[in-house]
């Protein structure tokens, strides 16, 4: 029909619906990993997932906006795209102390006091410490955190490219 030099309203929805599949995939993806197949997070893990709990429901309302309300949209995809990189730097961090480039938090060794007791021992060895330094699974030489930080840095461009292509829409 009429041909502008501006994005159509279109383009800020399905860039949010690739971040909101791509991030709810994610998430599943996590979870099944740990409800099916057994793996237990560690603490770094679960921070890891505080951006996908953040973003799938931040997606959906940009992609709510991205018509009527493009500029809201624009900071909701921004705020998405910010949320993503810290994502990828907390899974920099979590990788390094994987590969033992540098120490972990001291949250993901045991913190367990000296017992007082035969049944605090007993009690204690009962407690599965799940260590943030000991990758529990790799494919491709990556580990979890490894492929958080490369999802987080895609999510984290298509969150940049929806604020921009949102933005430019009026």
């Amino acid at each position: 029909m009429f041909q502008t030099d501006r994005p159509d309203h279109a383009s800020a929805y399905r860039l949010g619906g690739l971040i909101f599949f791509v991030a709810l995939g994610s998430i599943l993806t996590a979870l099944g990993f740990e409800h099916i197949g057994g793996y237990q997070p560690c603490p770094l893990c679960l921070m890891q997932r505080y951006a996908y709990y953040l973003a799938i429901p931040l997606a959906f309302l940009a992609m709510a906006f991205a018509v009527e309300k493009p500029k809201l949209a624009g900071a909701l995809f921004l705020a998405i795209a910010v949320a993503f990189l810290a994502n990828a730097g907390l899974g920099i961090y979590h990788a390094g102390a994987e590969w033992k480039f540098w120490p972990g938090p001291a949250t993901c060794a045991t913190q367990q006091a000296l017992p007082g007791s035969a049944a605090d021992l007993l009690k204690g060895m009962d407690d599965r410490v799940v260590r943030c330094d000991e990758a529990a699974w790799r494919m491709f030489g990556l580990s979890f955190a490894g492929w958080n930080v490369l999802i987080s840095l895609v999510l984290f461009g298509l969150g940049l490219k929806a604020a921009s292509t949102a933005a430019q829409e009026n």
